[in-house]
């Protein structure tokens, strides 16, 4: 072996054998997986305190009336809840797939920038710490909503406001430190043959995100320092008796706010992408297709920012604009659809639990992108704006969408990660139990918005109680289900049955072995292929 072999082995192997033990080595550590696997557990931890809020919230629509908590409070639930999730619990566990993933799908020893990597993870916490003590000021946390439109979150928000604005810059820099290690590792530390064509789609999507992040962070800084300077500096960005234009924060608060939804699906097309072809034992339909259609939807969603403002009065040819391209960007959707059905077709398939969790992804994100061409209809949105409709509409892209191939991810690449297997029932019973509870959640929020309840209201009128409480029956069921996760998990890490070289049988990815030239997807096909 020549010495430069050895050394590379040495930099990929040995990374940290003279590494500080215990805790220190979690503080210090420059390593991709050690940094993956904190992202990893930080966004489930979040994930359960979001999930906890939601909680609050479906007690306290169970029945009519105000039982349980304050309205105020019930406000701060709801603004907390969407701020936790989306950069908590989605955005940090896609970063913690990237870091374990990328390096080991491209061939590259570690992330280009192993201490920006360290840094960018470790000011999370003390974002979302400081982000969860303003619920403890006088006057309570944020309680205007996650989008917080002004004036709400200006004229009329509580003095802990200044902390969830620190906290979103805090957010933001972590994020944007995420995007470009990501950008540079791909481009710089690609295996020797890896060419742009041959990276895996999950490699494609995660750079196509990390522009997006990166164009789209400094946007909501702006528009979260504009509401600081207007809530006590006196300004008047959004202030209409100094001049200033409260429908102009929304301009800018969506054109951030809509290319940041994309951010949170289109590593899930990269994970669902690497998932189906492995159980199909087939390679992946038009994968190029799949490439450009990634693409398109990055640019297109830089140019349908106003569709959730066709309420605001805005002039008709911008309606039919913002209309049209929010038309427009379903097509490259749904080629990947199209795609993952045609990889599956005439496969030799199997259900092991992550390939039933991306079935599952398929089939509701689908409900999820069709409720969304819906609200795309400019007279129809009339109707359907600030309903459970869109509740409905969004949490079955990013509950079923997002965090489904988060989960699909997690069950795929445990056995990589901790070297055993996790407990297949376990896994059938917690896929079972979320994919019943999640529909009886959300699906009839669909016809709670339709006939007209209002979002983000602690009350509402006697004839919704009855789809209401089976809606938070099915909140609390949903909820428990993710328990089961967190036991498998467990007993994962702490042993259980040794992992095979190649755990599903068939996928002969990137994932599992060292990088060649070969294609990533150049799949193997078993021969009982019938």
């Amino acid at each position: 072996m020549s010495t430069t072999t050895q050394d590379q082995n040495i930099t990929h192997d040995d990374h940290h054998h003279d590494a500080p033990k215990g805790i220190m080595r979690w503080l210090l550590t420059t390593n991709h997986k050690d940094i993956g696997t904190l992202y990893l557990w930080f966004s489930f931890i979040m994930f359960l305190t979001g999930g906890a809020m939601a909680m609050v919230i479906r007690a306290e629509l169970f029945q009519p009336g105000l039982q349980l908590v304050e309205p105020n409070f019930f406000n701060q639930m709801t603004t907390v809840h969407g701020l936790i999730m989306v950069f908590g619990a989605v955005m940090p566990a896609f970063t913690g797939l990237a870091n374990w993933l990328i390096p080991m799908m491209i061939g590259a020893p570690d992330m280009a920038l192993p201490r920006m990597n360290n840094w960018s993870f470790w000011i999370l916490p003390f974002a979302f710490t400081i982000l969860l003590s303003s619920l403890f000021m006088e006057g309570g946390g944020p309680n205007f909503g996650w989008t917080f439109y002004a004036p709400l979150s200006t004229t009329y928000s509580p003095d802990s406001t200044a902390l969830f604005v620190f906290s979103i810059h805090i957010m933001g820099i972590s994020s944007i430190m995420g995007a470009i290690n990501v950008i540079v590792t791909i481009v710089n530390l690609r295996a020797p043959g890896m060419t742009w064509m041959k990276l895996p789609m999950f490699v494609w999507t995660w750079l196509i995100t990390a522009f997006l992040l990166i164009a789209v962070m400094p946007v909501l800084a702006g528009a979260v320092t504009m509401v600081l300077t207007d809530k006590f500096f006196g300004t008047s960005f959004f202030e209409a008796a100094g001049g200033g234009d409260p429908v102009m924060f929304q301009h800018i608060f969506w054109f951030f706010g809509h290319p940041e939804v994309y951010i949170m699906i289109l590593p899930s097309f990269g994970i669902i992408s690497a998932i189906v072809p492995a159980f199909s034992r087939k390679p992946l339909f038009g994968y190029s297709s799949m490439v450009y259609a990634t693409a398109s939807i990055a640019i297109l969603s830089f140019l349908v920012w106003a569709h959730h403002m066709f309420t605001t009065g805005m002039p008709v040819f911008a309606e039919l604009f913002f209309m049209y391209c929010t038309m427009l960007i379903s097509v490259p959707t749904g080629v990947k659809v199209f795609n993952w059905v045609a990889t599956m077709w005439r496969g030799s398939l199997s259900f092991e639990t992550p390939m039933l969790f991306a079935v599952a992804f398929i089939v509701l994100f689908t409900i999820g992108g069709f409720s969304g061409l819906m609200l795309a209809i400019t007279p129809a949105d009339f109707q359907y704006h600030d309903t459970y409709f869109v509740v409905a509409h969004f949490h079955y892209v990013l509950v079923t969408g997002a965090i489904f191939s988060i989960m699909a991810a997690a069950y795929y690449w445990l056995p990589k990660w901790t070297g055993h297997m996790y407990n297949e029932r376990l896994g059938q019973w917690h896929f079972w139990c979320s994919v019943i509870s999640v529909n009886v959640l959300f699906f009839p929020m669909h016809f709670l918005g339709l006939a007209g309840m209002p979002r983000r209201i602690p009350d509402y009128s006697i004839q919704f109680a009855d789809v209401n409480q089976i809606v938070s029956i099915g909140g609390f069921a949903f909820g428990l289900s993710q328990l089961i996760f967190l036991v498998l998990v467990i007993k994962c890490i702490r042993g259980g049955e040794k992992a095979p070289a190649k755990p599903w049988e068939g996928s002969e990815g990137l994932e599992w072995t060292l990088p060649s030239p070969a294609p990533y997807h150049s799949f193997t096909t078993p021969p009982e292929v019938k």
